[in-house]
């Protein structure tokens, strides 16, 4: 288990179903293939409960719901354009760890430009604020609740996390939307032996969806504690973990 790993306890599955059902779900029952072919099945807890013929317009309303916290948190939602599938999981037993969230469009209310985290600045202050001064009442402070509700921070599953572009620091991610805007970055520290080293951006990569809060939340307790695991062959750290 990572470092930051989270067990879902479960949630109810009818409301989601109900919710997807105002929003344009034609129900199993009701579906007509010969009318829409090439229609996504949408799976709850891994039922077929019913088809879409927009699904890229219901997975950005299920995801923004989520994000806004009208839906739990522990909600996974799971889009497979190949096989026209979406699977939305609410069950319990599913090991979860949280992300920061990449902005995928520009936002011009909160000024947070496609492609960079939605972790403002004013959050990141108000919260080293709470630290150093907590507020007398509760309900003021942020917290780490607060960072979820605010969507900023997002728990992924394994089926989830397979479909996420997930980079590794926030300093990779400014450098991706430069080179995207067509810069030319150097690296300005050649020399420094003590430099951490880069991953080549793939040119195959067309956007980030997260970001991880610390590449060592990865690990487990075990994994995290072995000198240079980067310098082993797979299978010694698969070994000593």
């Amino acid at each position: 288990l990572s470092l930051m790993c989270y067990v879902s306890v479960g949630s109810p599955s009818e409301p989601l179903i109900e919710f997807m059902i105002n929003r344009g779900m034609e129900v199993v029952e009701e579906y007509e293939p010969l009318r829409y072919p090439h229609a996504t099945k949408i799976f709850v807890n891994g039922v077929w409960c019913g088809v879409h013929s927009d699904p890229k317009h219901l997975v950005s309303q299920v995801l923004d719901t989520r994000r806004k916290s009208y839906l739990q948190y522990e909600v996974s939602l799971v889009r497979d354009i190949r096989d026209r599938e979406f699977k939305v999981f609410s069950d319990a037993g599913r090991v979860m760890r949280p992300v920061f969230t990449v902005q995928q469009e520009d936002d011009h209310e909160s000024g947070i430009a496609k492609g960079a985290l939605v972790l403002t600045k004013y959050l990141v202050n108000k919260l080293a604020k709470e630290q150093a001064e907590p507020p007398e009442d509760p309900s003021m402070k942020i917290g780490w609740e607060g960072l979820i509700r605010a969507g900023t921070i997002e728990y992924l599953d394994a089926e989830e996390e397979e479909t996420a572009m997930i980079c590794m620091t926030p300093e990779d991610l400014d450098l991706y939307r430069m080179q995207k805007a067509v810069y030319v970055v150097d690296d300005d520290n050649t020399d420094d032996p003590n430099r951490r080293l880069k991953t080549k951006t793939n040119p195959t990569t067309h956007m980030y969806t997260h970001c991880e809060i610390h590449p060592s939340m990865i690990l487990g307790i075990c994994a995290s504690i072995i000198p240079f695991p980067d310098h082993n062959q797979s299978p010694r750290n698969t070994y000593q973990s």
